[in-house]
């Protein structure tokens, strides 16, 4: 399984938790009820928006880009870590490999991206209430939602096809339950120094300036709610700010934990990946756009009554 002049490294192989077979039978139940709830959830929260005219502003337009931008994310990966629950070793192309880390990374970017775009949106919003309709128009927030969706696609090709071209040696396992680009690199038998300056260098503009943006934004928007003079202004405020603030929290915090320190070839270890790490990794995966549609809907009261009103007309329908 050896990459040289005379051979090219074929396939991957992943073993995730191979060695905790029983916890790997748990998670196979746990992760493929959070899929369904996955789909469930943010399909829902799209019909809603859809269904309802009155959630046809800009907020919740990027909020049916980050549902549907879950649904992608997970797509692209769940099938992969349920298939690798159920066999000790799964082998994966090279080519399959390489197309599942594009997705998963581009989407990944494409939500850092995302969330400070909505960061942005809740401070013109809040700050700025009265210039907020004209600044704020359709021909403003359609076109920045598709900067967040091309400025992730263009990111993962660029970190997609620096890994393609690497040398792989005869070490083709992968302690991962999917094809991530930091297990990738670990394998490379080259000088991987231009993929880590890559990748820092994406770090920065794809988890720090996002970051930096959200938290100036809310420096801000916090100013500006505290200037309020009565205690319901200042709640009703705060309150449109206070899911995506509790999304990027836990954005943030598992994503930071996996990718904010890219490897080099000389640090990266290749011992099995610890119980805390998988873990870890899945909450990021999995548990993160599992709870994003329900943030907003339990702290939304928009959004709770649009179901409600939903739910209720069709009832009458049946009836």
């Amino acid at each position: 399984m050896e990459r040289t002049n005379d051979s090219m490294l074929t396939e991957f192989l992943l073993v995730g938790l191979s060695d905790h077979p029983k916890l790997q039978t748990v998670l196979f139940v746990l992760v493929l009820g959070m899929y369904l709830m996955i789909l469930l959830g943010n399909g829902v929260l799209i019909a809603v928006v859809i269904y309802d005219i009155r959630l046809h502003t800009p907020m919740y337009f990027f909020l049916c880009n980050l549902s549907f931008l879950d649904i992608c994310y997970t797509s692209s990966s769940v099938p992969l870590i349920l298939s690798s629950f159920l066999t000790v070793r799964k082998r994966v192309s090279f080519s399959e490999c390489m197309i599942q880390m594009f997705f998963s990374f581009a989407m990944g970017a494409t939500e850092c991206v995302l969330l400070g775009t909505m960061a942005l949106d809740r401070f013109m919003a809040i700050c700025y209430p009265l210039r907020y309709p004209v600044i704020m128009s359709k021909d403003t927030y359609v076109p920045m939602a598709a900067g967040c969706w091309v400025a992730g696609l263009v990111d993962s090709v660029v970190q997609t096809s620096l890994a393609v071209q690497l040398p792989f040696c005869t070490n083709n396992v992968i302690h991962h339950f999917v094809c991530e680009i930091l297990g990738i690199l670990e394998l490379a038998c080259a000088d991987i120094s231009i993929n880590v300056i890559s990748l820092t260098g994406s770090n920065l503009l794809f988890l720090a300036v996002p970051l930096l943006v959200i938290a100036v934004s809310y420096l801000f928007i916090i100013a500006t709610i505290l200037r309020i003079p009565s205690a319901e202004g200042k709640r009703k405020a705060f309150s449109t700010c206070s899911a995506h603030l509790t999304v990027v929290i836990i954005f943030y915090g598992t994503i930071f934990s996996m990718y904010a320190k890219p490897k080099s070839k000389d640090t990266a270890g290749a011992g099995h990946q610890s119980v805390m790490e998988a873990l870890i990794s899945l909450f990021y995966g999995v548990m993160t756009p599992m709870l994003n549609p329900l943030i907003y809907s339990l702290r939304n009261k928009d959004v709770k009554a649009a179901v409600q009103n939903m739910l209720g007309r069709k009832t009458l329908r049946k009836m």
